[in-house]
């Protein structure tokens, strides 16, 4: 991934919200068949690894040996930057539209897991992670279906596990940008319905004015 060191993300609590923020990631891996990518809801497991499961039908544990090198992609909020965001563009209109956007890629070893503890594990982890969020007190647990549709269900998926060994992440979120245009683009982008990328900006200036006040 293109990274130019002022758009690379090197604060580990933001690689971890951004992955929590966006748990729907992309998996790519390259097989005899050719590159092959697949979508999966994962969640960081507590020694660190990339947890998550996939359909028995789903041939990519059977093109994908334990141990091969995997690309995981986790793709945050993206929006579009209009060079009518920056005030500097009435003085001298020497700005082009640009894309600001959050994304992590993880790269690790991938492991399948058909025993039935590692597969009850990663659904319950993952469901018990996003019904609290959804429904708090009201959440959803495996306990709640028939023990045999459960066992059925299980039967129809395999659990994996990716060992990180390598994390790029970057934040492109106008950095390269002076004060008042940094600034107009917070405002355009709340104009035109982008709040959450608006909002990472602000947070990340607030930030860096502490940082710089300590």
């Amino acid at each position: 991934m293109y990274t130019p060191s002022h758009f690379q993300e090197t604060s580990p609590d933001e690689v971890t919200a951004l992955i929590e923020a966006a748990p729907l990631a992309c998996l790519v891996v390259q097989t005899q068949e050719g590159l092959i990518a697949n979508h999966f809801p994962l969640l960081i497991g507590s020694d660190g690894a990339l947890i998550g499961h996939l359909a028995l039908a789903n041939d990519m544990h059977r093109l994908v040996a334990d141990g091969q090198e995997v690309l995981v992609i986790f793709q945050g909020n993206d929006a579009y930057v209009s060079p009518n965001f920056y005030p500097s563009k009435q003085e001298h209109h020497k700005h082009v539209p640009t894309w600001n956007y959050q994304v992590v890629h993880i790269y690790g070893e991938i492991t399948f897991q058909h025993d039935e503890r590692a597969k009850r594990t990663a659904v319950a982890l993952l469901t018990r992670k996003h019904e609290r969020r959804v429904n708090g007190d009201k959440a959803w647990k495996m306990t709640d279906a028939p023990a045999e549709y459960i066992d059925e269900m299980l039967n129809n998926i395999v659990a994996f596990r990716v060992d990180i060994r390598r994390t790029l992440a970057k934040s492109k979120l106008s950095q390269n940008r002076h004060e008042r245009d940094y600034a107009g683009t917070i405002d355009g982008l709340r104009g035109s319905g982008h709040d959450t990328m608006a909002e990472n900006m602000a947070k990340r200036r607030t930030g860096a004015a502490d940082a710089d006040r300590r």
